[in-house]
């Protein structure tokens, strides 16, 4: 049976300030690779930093609904989105998947989704769609190389977290989603992959290498969730 790994990739290191077409050709050589072992890729993609700009700028021009600042930030998802299915060239899905509760049809080796509905994070879609494939863990990559009890560049003595039950990991998240919220999982997102029982695991994403030892079982550098 075909191994499903979902990766929810984050806007950030896909368009850190400008589309960044290094990390893009070197994330699509190692995933093409993995993909003539036998697996198979379903990569939701994030907003990151360029959703957080535009919803910045739309709450600087109209008093703007929750549901206003979701929606500009769902279109950014899409546009990442489209820029990394179609960086994969015949590989990839005809389309991005919009709807994560409803299993993507393509028997193409990579899928490739965004962002759905306002009150839903990419986070949130990557785990509701692990959950349609059947997948008990979901890679998050990011731009940060582990999770911290606190944030660090606000408190010198926050300490790296290696491994965490979700419990612990939930207590020093948001209690609550909210437009462009700067976390490393959303909570709505952490709350559902306990339920679900699903291992995630967080790591910065620009170290391919590293990506590779923990698909591989290997040491690496990140935090695991379970």
């Amino acid at each position: 049976m075909q191994e499903t790994i979902v990766i929810s990739l984050g806007g950030s290191i896909v368009v850190p300030n400008l589309p960044d077409p290094d990390f893009i050709n070197v994330f699509k050589s190692f995933i093409l690779k993995e993909v003539r072992k036998g697996k198979r890729f379903v990569i939701i993609v994030g907003g990151g930093k360029i959703c957080r700009n535009y919803q910045d700028t739309l709450s600087k021009t109209i008093n703007a609904t929750t549901t206003d600042l979701d929606w500009i930030g769902i279109y950014t998802t899409r546009l990442n989105a489209e820029l990394i299915r179609m960086s994969f060239g015949e590989y990839a899905s005809s389309e991005i998947v919009l709807d994560p509760s409803v299993l993507p049809s393509s028997s193409k080796s990579v899928i490739i989704g965004a962002g759905w509905k306002p009150g839903w994070s990419t986070d949130y879609d990557a785990v509701m769609m692990a959950e349609q494939l059947g997948a008990k863990k979901v890679i998050n990559l990011s731009n940060i190389e582990y999770v911290y009890d606190k944030d660090p560049k606000k408190y010198n003595d926050a300490k790296i977290i290696i491994k965490s039950s979700w419990a612990d990991f939930r207590s020093i998240l948001p209690k609550e989603w909210s437009s462009g919220l700067n976390s490393p999982f959303d909570p709505m997102a952490a709350e559902k992959a306990e339920s679900l029982g699903i291992e995630v695991a967080i790591m910065n994403g620009k170290n391919i290498e590293n990506l590779k030892n923990y698909l591989n079982n290997k040491t690496f550098q990140g935090t695991v969730i379970s």
